[in-house]
């Protein structure tokens, strides 16, 4: 069974988020069960910081040994930080994909947005 963190949103394509800080902004990665299924990340393509995101668009992408995958923005807003350690070791996504292995920080342009994110309970259901 996948590690899935309770105090975690998700989105149907297996990414995760993290709970809005007080200016707004949430960290966001590839869930367990994703990088499991995708097997040995070799490369990560993501946006640099200032790019403004919609959500469901196409904002990155996944690189394993096995395929390559499209990294969905889960909510709509700008990117103020990326993660470039990534950059060097792109295996942090299989290692430790809810730590070191995540992929960026949007600020949110709307707060209430968050809401439509899966609870743990539900990307359980969706995954299990």
């Amino acid at each position: 069974m996948s590690n899935i963190p309770e105090e975690l949103s998700y989105t149907a394509e297996h990414e995760w988020v993290s709970a809005p800080n007080a200016d707004g902004v949430v960290r966001v990665g590839i869930t367990d069960f994703a990088q499991d299924a995708l097997g040995d990340v070799v490369y990560v393509q993501m946006p640099e910081a200032g790019t403004t995101v919609t959500a469901a668009d196409v904002v990155g992408e996944v690189e394993s040994t096995k395929s390559v995958s499209d990294i969905y923005a889960p909510l709509s807003g700008e990117i103020v930080t990326r993660n470039d350690g990534l950059d060097s070791d792109p295996a942090l996504i299989n290692s430790d994909p809810y730590g070191d292995g995540w992929l960026v920080e949007i600020k949110l342009s709307d707060i209430d947005s968050f809401s439509t994110l899966l609870g743990a309970s539900e990307y359980e259901q969706q995954v299990g």
